[in-house]
């Protein structure tokens, strides 16, 4: 069922108009259970705003999205695969820290699956994936606070009754449980026939999404299963994985690679040796070290796959992959040599530079932001000095840190009229709005995943580094939601 265009209007201008009914209460609520940034220096948290206002999709389309997604991830872990294995090795390598690149080697031949993959994508004439988040691809708990919580305060201000907001929570699912679903699958596949008793969600202390952590744990404790976050200064143990007196059968990694060479992370030896080792010798780790996956060369090799059946074939990609990467893979390119530095140097506002192994949006360079404070604050981090456009270029084309950058055309988008919820305060914001799909690889069937929108004053979408999480609702909910409000004010 798709929401006319006229009961959208009235359904987001009346959001608008009550938002100051149920606003502050959808806030506190998201923030209570989990939609905040936890701060590493002191371990205090800042709230994650959410909007009043939501993303709707129709159900079809929801899951068109997330197949493309399913897709595009099988065939970057193809690709991911198929350059390890050849003399295009670099390509990957170069990007990656001492023990990233110790783990690729020594265990990128058996990975064959990912249990949560999410792909990251803009919507303007067409929906176009940036990127695929292999690694700790985060936002299942934060996506289901936002928009479960906007189901119950916007259904309790419209008089909705317990059975109705129940209803809709029911057919709006959960991506938390589909994490769950997924885990479970893929622990099997190491350890067929058996259930885990006890499950380590293993991250930093104080990492920026530990109140995610939290809420996911109790949801895995809602399944029946003996839960608990773990932090790498906690394991122990040769013949199992033990944290506090407990053994744990599955470890979810919520932990980049990376932040185990730093010096400060007590207890990084133990996860380095855990993570080198055979998947199941000791616990089922899920999912085991991807970074390769994610290194935006390989997404570029996507795109270039598009249009050298050679490179498709040697990869092993299907004909559904390849489908799905020419609907939704924009031109994107390893960038280097003088003739690609000239093309993009030329025309800015087609292109967008992003090194190639980074997180966090940090060396992303929007050629049509060139202007903005923002462009310049980034490329000053990154150069320690102010650049115009092509001084940025003629830097980028041959920096080798993270692998050096890859260059992507720029995917038309448009800022949004959205109402930010933070606090008591309502703040009417034009937010750039991304969608992401989760997807798994490697499982006999995909669990029932749905996805996430992030909002931002910036075209550089990121909750971490600023931002809201935006609910993401379908059609059939919204329609239910404006029927509501329609008995409420009769």
């Amino acid at each position: 069922m798709s929401l006319s265009p006229a009961d959208q209007v009235e359904l987001f201008d009346a959001l608008k108009s009550d938002a100051k009914r149920f606003g502050e209460a959808l806030a506190r609520t998201a923030y209570a259970r989990g939609l905040a940034v936890t701060k590493k220096e002191d371990g205090t948290t800042k709230p994650i705003p959410v909007t009043a206002t939501p993303v709707v999709i129709d159900a079809a389309e929801l899951a068109r999205r997330q197949a493309l997604a399913s897709r595009i991830s099988s065939a970057t872990l193809k690709l991911s695969r198929w350059v390890l294995s050849g003399e295009r090795a670099g390509l990957v390598l170069d990007g990656l820290s001492p023990l990233e690149r110790e783990l690729a080697k020594a265990t990128f031949a058996r990975l064959s699956t990912l249990v949560t993959t999410r792909v990251d994508f803009f919507v303007g004439r067409a929906v176009s994936a940036l990127e695929v988040n292999a690694t700790i691809p985060a936002m299942q708990g934060y996506s289901d606070i936002a928009a479960l919580t906007f189901l119950e305060e916007v259904g309790r201000a419209w008089g909705a009754t317990d059975a109705q907001i129940a209803q809709w929570k029911r057919q709006h699912g959960s991506n938390a449980q589909a994490l769950w679903e997924a885990l479970l699958a893929g622990y099997q596949q190491v350890r067929p026939g058996k259930t885990p008793r006890t499950v380590a969600l293993l991250c930093r202390r104080n990492d920026a999404q530990l109140t995610e952590q939290r809420y996911l744990r109790e949801r895995f404790r809602e399944q029946g299963v003996d839960a608990d976050v773990v932090f790498p200064d906690e394991l122990s143990g040769d013949d199992a994985v033990r944290a506090n007196g407990k053994a744990y059968d599955l470890v979810y990694r919520h932990l980049f690679v990376r932040r185990l060479e730093e010096a400060d992370l007590r207890g990084a030896d133990y996860v380095k040796r855990l993570l080198a080792e055979p998947n199941g010798t000791r616990a089922v780790v899920l999912n085991p070290p991807a970074s390769q996956v994610e290194v935006k060369a390989v997404f570029a090799l996507l795109s270039e796959a598009a249009e050298d059946a050679a490179l498709a074939k040697a990869a092993g990609l299907t004909a559904d992959e390849l489908d799905a990467i020419a609907r939704a893979v924009p031109w994107t390119r390893h960038f280097r040599g003088e003739a690609l530095l000239k093309r993009v140097a030329a025309d800015p506002d087609r292109y967008v530079l992003k090194r190639s192994w980074d997180y966090g949006g940090r060396a992303v360079f929007v050629g049509r932001t060139r202007r903005e404070p923002g462009f310049a604050e980034r490329v000053k981090a990154a150069y320690g000095e102010a650049l115009d456009w092509n001084e940025t270029c003629a830097r980028a084309v041959v920096d080798p840190v993270g692998g050096g950058f890859v260059v992507q055309e720029v995917v038309e988008t448009k800022p949004e009229p959205h109402l930010l919820c933070s606090g008591a305060n309502l703040v009417p914001a034009e937010l750039f709005v991304d969608f992401s799909a989760y997807a798994s690889v490697g499982l006999d069937a995909q669990p029932a995943w749905g996805g996430v929108c992030r909002g931002s004053l910036s075209h550089i979408v990121n909750i971490v580094g600023g931002g809201g999480v935006l609910p993401l609702i379908t059609s059939e909910i919204a329609q239910a939601l404006l029927a509501a409000r329609r008995a409420w004010v009769k």
